[in-house]
């Protein structure tokens, strides 16, 4: 039986498509007023102008401890001739806040004050017209505009709504918006334990990040129930949601061309297409619509096509039906760590992380797969990567846009370099102990990391590189390939490294000679990273050709990447440290301890956050926590080599 694909229809850029959106849906501002208190009104948008009822102060009041006075009685005091008023006739004593008495117009602090007997005062220096008063109105003039419409109200505007008589704000109804989640694969957290998972169950997360996200905007987001890959109940469930009293609906998943995403086929049965496919990356299959006057979207099904996709038309939408300003992130210029390549014809998002190294801000990429949620949640920015680019020279400037403030991204330590998992700890231990404090570690292996400490893209590298000829760790490549560039080597830990293989160990696999059987599968580490380097000096001790290994050339980048290979079954060994097994309950096979250092720029070294880091890594708790992981020895932790 064949089955019916969709096809993108109506592909559109990015500005394009918002434009035909905004266009089909011109109305701003016109969503229907309802009134609220000023403290529930946090975060809405005015409907209509605010203008104060009362003033505030709306009494003459004292601004110090002092007596009230008439100031012209006051005229000529000095300390040479020093002047005495009547206490109650021409001098009252009051506080902070009372109402001035009638008749009088300054107030003398107390401490400018000297008693002559129970009823006079002695004053050294006169008092002028308001001195120290708060005038009727000085706040709010009843009458004045506090707020014009499309104004958000902020916690500061409470005090001044609720001085100048405004009890019932006028703010514009929020958004009501349907998340309908589509697909039979998904299941319900909420009632499924994480451990009872099976293959090809997913756990439905999209629909409570996006309702965040639309309440964030300034709208009310509605979560339904799962609903299964059936067109004909998909239809029906959108059908009643734009029949009832929802602004807006959007499905999340089957908005591609694949023989089950239905959105398309219920959009043109239910109502308009608009736009079918953008050339966004992620986020390309985004569906736009009109049922019944109301905007439809179908939301791409991968976490990160979701986000993007609401996050360039969702949102935009709500806020201009609030008449709210669509403020664009600040952006800031970046110098890539490496060279990145893009696909012509498509914009992408490109997430990274950010940090501060010398004068620069130094972008590196994180993994771009639109389902990897974490690729957004550790971003510190993105680059939008032009349509017509091919990519990013790694001496390129470009703009990012800014996921978390500047001064967060200048207290962080940039780390490039080889994996180890002990940098999780690290990253956790520092932030223990210094809450503004980051550690950003991006994962392209050892030489890669001597290559970014050469150019000045990292504050620190990590690495594990096997001298061959002198079996030490580094220093010769160090030497031969930052000759001129100072450094300090730092030993952060010696950790075991070996073969990762099923649990029971079921192909009985010995050593790394066994890896040239052909019944084994193997996951390997990418090229110039330390595990590599170790892997072909082996192999070339036991006179293994690479050829004959069967997944040499199927490459991770991380040790957990490999033991999870190993634990999916995808692989059937993978050479790796003795701590991702374990997390994992996987076996091991010792294969060599090795030396993992930190090299370090002598510029960097002596900067209050590298010494931070070099104080908490011979802490003994993070010590402790490093052995407790398994396959780590930190005798050596610590030690500075030049």
């Amino acid at each position: 039986m064949t089955t019916k694909r969709n096809v993108y229809l109506n592909m559109k850029p990015l500005d394009e498509a918002r434009q035909i959106l905004f266009d089909h849906f011109p109305a701003v501002g016109t969503m229907a007023a309802e009134t609220v208190s000023p403290p529930d009104a946090v975060g809405r948008i005015l409907a209509k102008p605010v203008t104060a009822k009362v003033s505030s102060p709306n009494f003459h009041a004292a601004a110090m401890d002092g007596v009230a006075v008439k100031a012209e009685d006051t005229f000529g005091a000095s300390e040479t001739r020093p002047k005495e008023l009547q206490v109650g006739s021409q001098a009252r004593f009051l506080n902070t806040g009372h109402v001035m008495p009638p008749d009088t117009d300054a107030v003398i602090m107390i401490e400018n004050i000297q008693m002559v007997g129970d009823d006079r005062i002695r004053i050294e220096a006169p008092a002028f017209p308001w001195q120290h008063v708060r005038k009727m109105g000085e706040d709010i003039v009843a009458t004045e505009l506090l707020y014009p419409r499309g104004h958000m109200v902020s916690p500061y505007c409470v005090g001044a709504l609720i001085s100048g008589g405004i009890y019932d704000v006028p703010v514009r109804r929020k958004p009501r918006v349907l998340i309908i989640p589509t697909g039979s694969e998904l299941v319900d957290w909420r009632t499924t334990a994480p451990e009872s998972l099976k293959p090809g169950q997913v756990l439905e997360t999209n629909a409570y990040v996006l309702e965040k996200m639309i309440a964030a905007c300034g709208g009310h987001a509605t979560r339904h129930e799962r609903v299964m890959d059936d067109l004909a109940l998909i239809r029906q469930t959108v059908a009643d949601a734009v029949a009832g009293d929802f602004d807006m609906v959007m499905t999340i998943g089957g908005s591609s061309a694949g023989s089950e995403d239905y959105a398309l086929p219920v959009l043109q049965d239910l109502g308009e297409m608009l736009v079918h496919g953008v050339t966004i990356m992620p986020g390309k299959p985004v569906l736009l619509g009109d049922i019944q006057g109301k905007p439809f979207f179908g939301i791409p099904g991968y976490p990160v096509s979701a986000i993007i996709a609401l996050e360039q038309f969702v949102q935009p939408l709500i806020r201009r039906m609030l008449g709210a300003a669509d403020e664009p992130r600040r952006t800031v210029a970046v110098v890539p760590t490496r060279k990145i390549a893009s696909k012509l014809g498509v914009e992408e998002f490109l997430r990274v992380k950010l940090g501060q190294v010398g004068e620069n801000i130094v972008a590196t990429p994180l993994p771009r797969g639109a389902g990897m949620i974490t690729s957004i949640t550790e971003a510190d920015g993105i680059i939008r990567i032009p349509s017509h680019s091919e990519g990013i020279k790694d001496s390129d400037s470009v703009q990012a846009e800014l996921l978390r403030p500047l001064s967060a991204i200048r207290n962080t330590i940039v780390v490039v370099g080889s994996h180890d998992n002990t940098l999780d700890v690290l990253a956790d231990q520092l932030r223990a102990g210094d809450a503004a404090l980051t550690l950003s570690s991006s994962h392209v292996g050892s030489m890669g990391g001597l290559m970014a400490v050469k150019r000045g893209v990292c504050h620190l590298a990590g690495a594990h590189l096997l001298d061959t000829q002198t079996g030490e760790y580094n220093r010769s490549y160090i030497q031969r390939y930052l000759p001129d560039k100072p450094v300090k080597r730092v030993n952060l830990v010696m950790r075991d490294q070996g073969l990762i293989i099923p649990k029971g160990n079921p192909k009985r696999i010995r050593g790394i000679e066994d890896l040239g059987r052909e019944d084994i599968v193997f996951i390997n580490r990418q090229g110039g990273s330390g595990t590599r380097i170790l892997l072909d000096y082996r192999l070339e001790q036991i006179g293994l050709s690479p050829e004959k290994i069967n997944g040499y050339s199927n490459e991770e980048f991380t040790h957990m990447n490999v033991a999870v290979a190993v634990l999916g079954g995808a692989a059937d060994a993978g050479l790796g440290i003795y701590a991702a097994a374990r997390a994992l309950g996987l076996d091991f096979i010792p294969v060599v301890t090795e030396q993992y250092d930190l090299i370090i720029p002598e510029a960097h070294f002596k900067s209050g956050n590298i010494q931070v880091l070099l104080e908490t890594i011979t802490t003994d708790i993070f010590k402790q926590r490093v052995e407790a992981l398994g396959g780590y020895s930190t005798e050596n932790t610590g030690n500075v080599f030049e």
